[in-house]
């Protein structure tokens, strides 16, 4: 049995309440990043039949990293990883847990977590958490979790996708808005002070079919017929994904704030998902945030998705932008539909 997703672009969706909460006795002690050599600009896209203008115009990308055959998303969890262990200056022995935040994983069997304890040498239980683009979140709403009960001492928490590999290039909307990139950060117990002040989680299954892929699970399994062409790259209607986004990420963020008895001018630092500038200006303007207090850098990467955060605060923290004390909001949303927005006091 297979399932027919063609649905009208002008959706209504469920209303769906997030789920709130708070996580306090737990701080990043390593950040780390990585992204691919392969620099990609949009007039690189031109023989795709990719309109350079149309992308800056409509998403505010100017170029993006591919990577090259031999590299696959643990390959960008691995490096990123290194790097947030050597920030942090700790034995990779130390590390007791491993969540890997990725929809793009290396193979649908085993989990890709599982290749990247091995190639760090780790002794640690190693799991992928799927959330699409706020699968960083989620894994570090986990990961907190388990660093805030006490079953974790140094929680290593990952971000990384290989979009180039699921993108279908023909499809000149969908393609550009895309690249690769693996992002890390480390858990450890903290003060009381640290930690997510709230958090707000949520899902909106009305809306699976949006943004997908069709082929490759049990629903439809990889097939050589030729009526199956395409199926296997992801499929996304831009329109309701935008209006969807820049509602939920004003609520969220209003949650949030709620939750925690502060207001805008309380955050010293936005990190939104890096999905389109667009989406970004509207949540911003539309809350009355201070636009320098809003840290993006959608214009050299695209839509990272699950490293897409994780990207950003690596470059936020060396720039300085980030020091004890800070408070930091994050907002991941995407495919699912699922969104999680947390604050943080560093």
């Amino acid at each position: 049995m297979t399932t027919d997703i063609t649905r009208p672009h002008e959706i209504t969706f469920s209303t769906r309440r997030s789920r709130l909460g708070r996580l306090m006795g737990v701080q990043v002690v390593g950040i780390g990043s990585s992204v691919p050599g392969n620099l990609v600009k949009n007039e690189d896209l031109a023989s795709l039949g990719c309109d350079a203008d149309w992308i800056v115009q409509r998403t505010g990308i100017l170029e993006r990293r591919h990577a090259p055959p031999d590299m696959a998303t643990s390959d960008l969890a691995v490096e990123a990883a290194r790097r947030c262990i050597e920030d942090a200056g700790v034995d990779p022995q130390d590390i007791d847990l491993l969540i890997l935040g990725t929809f793009t994983p290396d193979m649908l069997l085993p989990a890709t977590a599982n290749v990247v304890q091995e190639q760090l040498g780790l002794c640690a239980p190693a799991f992928d958490l799927q959330a699409a683009c706020a699968s960083f979140v989620y894994a570090m709403i986990t990961g907190m979790q388990f660093v805030a009960s006490g079953c974790s001492q140094l929680a290593l928490v990952i971000g990384a996708d290989c979009n180039s590999r699921v993108v279908n290039p023909s499809d000149v909307r969908t393609y550009p808005l895309f690249g690769d990139a693996g992002g890390a950060v480390l858990l450890a117990p903290g003060s009381d002070r640290q930690g997510l002040i709230s958090f707000a989680a949520g899902s909106d299954g009305s809306g699976a079919d949006l943004l997908c892929r069709q082929m490759g699970g049990s629903r439809r399994p990889y097939t050589n017929s030729p009526s199956s062409d395409g199926l296997h790259f992801m499929s996304m209607e831009g329109r309701p994904i935008f209006k969807w986004a820049v509602r939920i990420v004003t609520e969220t963020i209003v949650e949030v704030l709620e939750a925690a008895e502060m207001r805008i001018e309380d955050v010293d630092l936005f990190i939104l998902h890096q999905a389109n500038l667009r989406i970004i200006n509207s949540a911003v303007k539309d809350l009355g945030i201070d636009p320098v207090k809003v840290y993006n850098n959608l214009d050299r990467y695209g839509n990272t998705s699950a490293a897409s955060i994780p990207l950003a605060l690596d470059e936020a923290y060396r720039e300085g932008r980030i020091g004890p004390g800070s408070h930091v909001l994050f907002s991941g949303f995407g495919a699912g539909l699922v969104w999680a927005t947390t604050l943080m006091r560093w």
